[in-house]
């Protein structure tokens, strides 16, 4: 039913094979769109994004205990803030 396609990365502009069983396994998932990057840009573009997501912390003082920590949002003084430990006893 498929036969292998060959597609030109819109990224470096090298041709590179979709092949029929890439094509049934995007089939199979839902996709309806052909890939645009080769395998190699696709690799380096998920790699790139994994260093952009790093989180900035701030610091806050435990509600609670008292302990200093640090926390992936900017703590306001009307709402409590929580150590990890703290607060993973709070929700069990």
């Amino acid at each position: 039913m498929y036969t292998d396609k060959t597609l030109v990365c819109k990224d470096c502009g090298r041709e590179f094979v979709f092949s029929a069983s890439e094509q049934e396994f995007y089939a199979e998932k839902g996709f309806t769109n052909e890939p645009q990057r080769c395998r190699d840009c696709r690799a380096a573009r998920k790699a790139s994004r994994g260093q952009a997501t790093e989180r900035q912390m701030f610091d806050a003082v435990c509600a609670n205990c008292g302990k200093e920590c640090k926390v992936p949002f900017e703590p306001h003084n009307d709402r409590p803030v929580y150590c990890s430990e703290c607060f993973q006893n709070r929700n069990n």
